[in-house]
């Protein structure tokens, strides 16, 4: 086991990415994830890397897909708004089949919002902010530790299909300090970046172009369907979840990620000291979206409740899984709020009538 530190969240998911062999961040500034680019300044310079602070956000994620297409890692982070003003740049680089990471801890919203937490990007991660067929691979981590590993993990996933990877998280990781590890991760037998790269014309024996226009209907509409096949091979081999709690009895099931799952897992204790059988499905990956653990929830199940910091944007992947076997319901703050653990052992309690 290594050496355990104590780490403030935005800067402990910037040294995961450093660790994970990012040497490239291009970013500006916006809260509350601005410690990442101000460490990322600080110590990529140290591990021979470049970072640099663009004018924009559409100029920050133009300079992600000129990495990206050298094949070099690269990370950018930024906040709910600042992701909006990448979006079309995000459908390029897919377009592209281009791997990068795309750090977005989130604020409250719409609009410009407020700078105190918020799980109101569901839909824009999930659903694609940009134009056209894709897909990003999104993961959001519980804790600071598995925000840590994820990050590790974002960049070989992204590598490995050639998209770009999200780790989604709320400003209260990216403020919160907690005891971290940074754990080698392990190997993965990934592509090699010279067959389609550019940059490496003398090993290729030929040269590299990286574009997504695509005039002719039919040439276009071949790579649709190539990506399609690929967000197929995602969706079968890159779901994860967290089943906390989930007994063969239980007749309420939770469902929450990131930091509402922590207050979901202290109003679960509660409950549970009170005999009432509730249990938690946390989803790890938002896309693809674990559907599995809600089409084999046991008969003894009465309900579910989505627990979330937006307005229930969740609930419909939740209701797709359990495709009107149980009723769904929701309980959720936002603007900047954040349920508490007595709103939502209150919550299930109505819902049971108890």
């Amino acid at each position: 086991m290594g050496e355990r530190v104590l780490m403030k969240g935005n800067e402990a998911l910037a040294e995961a990415a450093i660790q994970a062999g990012c040497r490239y961040f291009f970013g500006y500034p916006i809260t509350p994830q601005n410690e990442i680019p101000e460490y990322m300044s600080r110590r990529l310079p140290e591990v021979g890397g470049v970072y640099l602070q663009s004018e924009s956000e559409v100029a920050t994620i133009n300079m992600l897909f000129g990495a990206a297409g050298a094949g070099v890692r690269v990370m950018t982070s930024s906040s709910s708004p600042g992701i909006s003003l990448m979006s079309e740049g995000i459908s390029y680089i897919a377009g592209a089949e281009l791997p990068c990471v795309i750090m977005n801890v989130m604020r409250a919203g719409p609009g410009l919002g407020g700078i105190l937490p918020g799980q109101a990007d569901y839909f824009q991660a999930t659903r694609g902010g940009g134009h056209g067929d894709y897909r990003l691979l999104i993961l959001t981590p519980g804790t600071l530790q598995e925000a840590i590993d994820l990050v590790m993990k974002a960049f070989d996933l992204a590598d490995l299909y050639r998209n770009p990877v999200m780790v989604l998280v709320d400003g209260f990781m990216g403020q919160m300090m907690e005891a971290v590890e940074f754990k080698v991760p392990e190997k993965l037998e990934l592509p090699d970046k010279k067959e389609w790269a550019v940059g490496y014309r003398k090993e290729r024996g030929r040269r590299a172009i990286v574009k997504t226009l695509s005039l002719e209907p039919d040439p276009l509409e071949e790579h649709n369907r190539r990506l399609q096949e690929k967000y197929r091979r995602i969706e079968k081999n890159e779901v994860r979840h967290e089943s906390y709690m989930m007994d063969d009895d239980v007749e309420l099931v939770m469902v929450a990620y990131g930091t509402t799952s922590r207050i979901v897992r202290s109003s679960l204790k509660a409950l549970r000291a009170e005999g009432i059988k509730a249990g938690m499905v946390r989803p790890i990956t938002a896309w693809p979206f674990p559907y599995e653990p809600f089409k084999k929830l046991p008969p003894s199940v009465k309900s579910v409740l989505a627990v979330e910091m937006s307005c229930g944007q969740m609930v419909e992947d939740i209701k797709l899984g359990v495709a009107e076997r149980f009723p769904v319901h929701f309980y959720g703050r936002c603007g900047g709020n954040a349920p508490s653990v007595e709103e939502v052992v209150r919550a299930a309690k109505e819902i049971l009538g108890c």
